[in-house]
């Protein structure tokens, strides 16, 4: 399987930061990789739940929540013809607050032509959502 992590360490609580991650219908204002997102259903978050998520230069995609641990983690995937695309985000405590790691893996009798193509854009992608997930969290204000 293709894919990549990436970690960062973050100054705030990990509550501060599940919040963050979690609240995934403000990523557009926070996340400058996130167009649009639209939650599928209500409430929030949990195994099952289903959001339209809209990226600059990648086809519009439903994730799917497939395992979720309150506060600390959760993985979602989206499907689509000879693709499933597994993204997990987990907060951990850390001497410095919490660390964030975003990992994603691609798989499918189509996934490796679909890495070679969406490698480098993909790993851009990652490396300025826990940036921006970063700033957010050690921001003083929600």
């Amino acid at each position: 399987m293709a894919g990549l992590q990436h970690t960062v360490a973050i100054a705030a609580l990990p509550a501060r930061v599940w919040a963050v991650v979690v609240d995934v219908e403000r990523w557009p204002e926070r996340i400058p990789t996130v167009d649009s997102v639209e939650r599928l259903d209500a409430g929030p978050l949990a195994v099952g739940s289903r959001t339209r998520l809209q990226q600059p230069r990648l086809p519009t995609a439903v994730w799917t929540v497939t395992e979720l641990a309150e506060g600390s983690s959760y993985t979602w995937q989206s499907k689509s013809p000879g693709v499933t695309v597994t993204a997990a985000h987990v907060v951990e405590p850390h001497p410095d607050g919490s660390r964030l790691t975003l990992a994603l893996t691609v798989s499918g009798p189509l996934s490796g032509i679909g890495w070679l193509m969406t490698r480098s854009l993909t790993k851009q992608y990652v490396e300025t959502e826990a940036a921006s997930i970063k700033k957010a969290a050690e921001a003083s204000t929600t």
